[in-house]
């Protein structure tokens, strides 16, 4: 927090200040966004409430992981590969979502 500052003094500071923070124990953070994961194993987590409104805060090392939703693939990747290979958006579909969203597999897998 603040350098050369007492933790008691500062709990007392935001008390008087309408401020509560409280510490969770929490094992694991996921936070999801439209085209992946955000992961935070053995967060520090805190929870800050000011007039009404709560607060969190979270603290530790991350690790970004791609979804797999629908097998990865987006609508262009599906596209490509129905293109390239001549055959429906779901058949395109289904061989991203087998060759976990290499394009160049799933063409090839719907080639032969």
């Amino acid at each position: 927090m603040l350098p050369n500052v007492n933790p008691r003094q500062m709990k007392k500071m935001m008390r008087q200040m309408g401020m509560e923070m409280k510490e969770l124990s929490a094992k694991e953070v996921v936070i999801r966004l439209e085209d992946s994961e955000i992961v935070i194993a053995s967060p520090s987590v805190s929870i800050i409430e000011m007039q009404g409104q709560k607060t969190y805060q979270i603290s530790g090392g991350s690790e970004s992981v791609q979804t797999s939703e629908g097998g990865g693939a987006s609508d262009e990747d599906i596209e490509l590969v129905a293109s390239q290979a001549g055959v429906s958006k779901d058949e395109a579909a289904e061989a991203l979502s087998k060759s976990e969203g290499d394009i160049a597999a799933a063409i090839m897998s719907l080639s032969k």
